[in-house]
């Protein structure tokens, strides 16, 4: 994927290439399954420092600038809250969920 990169990586590069590797597959369902991991009560979102503590402790660890394009490029709500629903319709279809207000801060 490196090589088939258009310039830098930046993580918002990186859900653009990996939603296109995943076009043909149950994507949606796959990265869905990922985040309900994080979730079990099954809310559909996560809290922001939460998923920020498992993305910079866990496997293969964000930096800061990676978190912060992440959240710049998919802010949470003002609770502070993550639509991961939301950001899997984002990565897998490029757009949000229609019905979906903007409640980004």
């Amino acid at each position: 994927m490196l090589k088939e990169a258009p310039g830098p990586i930046n993580f918002t590069v990186f859900l653009t290439m990996f939603g296109e590797k995943l076009k043909g597959a149950d994507a949606e369902e796959t990265i869905l399954n990922a985040f309900k991991v994080f979730d079990p009560e099954g809310k559909g979102t996560l809290k922001k420092d939460y998923l920020s503590q498992m993305l910079t402790t866990q496997a293969d660890r964000f930096s800061p600038e990676e978190l912060g394009e992440m959240f710049s490029a998919f802010p949470p709500d003002v609770a502070g809250n993550l639509d991961y629903k939301n950001l899997v319709h984002i990565i897998t279809h490029g757009g949000e969920r229609p019905g979906i207000n903007d409640p980004l801060i």
